[in-house]
């Protein structure tokens, strides 16, 4: 899957958005998290201050560097690597992808439309499936 020069535009300027509520949006998307999927708690330290700020962080570098994947491809695999370490099964990331867009969704508010959907699950998909195919080589 190869994303399109629209799709990163509109990526990158609605993550501009997001980044002034990233605390928020970590709150947001980890209660969401645990709503749809209350086995995935067990996965996580009790103290989440710390683990909140992990995916704006990574969804942060992701963005930046849509515009060239290739330099981020080997941090993303060790990212996939680790998270088997950590128990995550391929299904997880379905669950982590709705609670992403519902998250982004929430945040955005009246900016979130279609076509914004369409290029964040494009973006996730990308991200979560070289995660995935570095977990199943491990």
């Amino acid at each position: 899957m190869s994303l399109s020069a629209t799709q990163i535009s509109l990526v990158q300027a609605s993550w501009e958005q997001c980044v002034s509520i990233a605390d928020t949006a970590a709150d947001l998307f980890y209660t969401q998290l645990f709503t749809l999927d209350p086995d995935l708690r067990t996965l996580f330290p009790e103290d989440m201050a710390e683990q909140k700020s992990k995916p704006t962080t990574m969804i942060a570098t992701a963005v930046r560097a849509l515009n060239n994947l290739e330099a981020i491809v080997p941090s993303v695999q060790a990212h996939g690597k680790r998270h088997k370490g950590y128990r995550v099964t391929p299904e997880m990331y379905d669950t982590v992808g709705a609670a992403l867009l519902w998250t982004l969704e929430q945040g955005l508010g009246d900016s979130w439309n279609e076509e914004l959907k369409v290029a964040w699950t494009a973006v996730y998909t990308l991200l979560a499936d070289t995660m995935k195919s570095a977990a199943a080589e491990a």
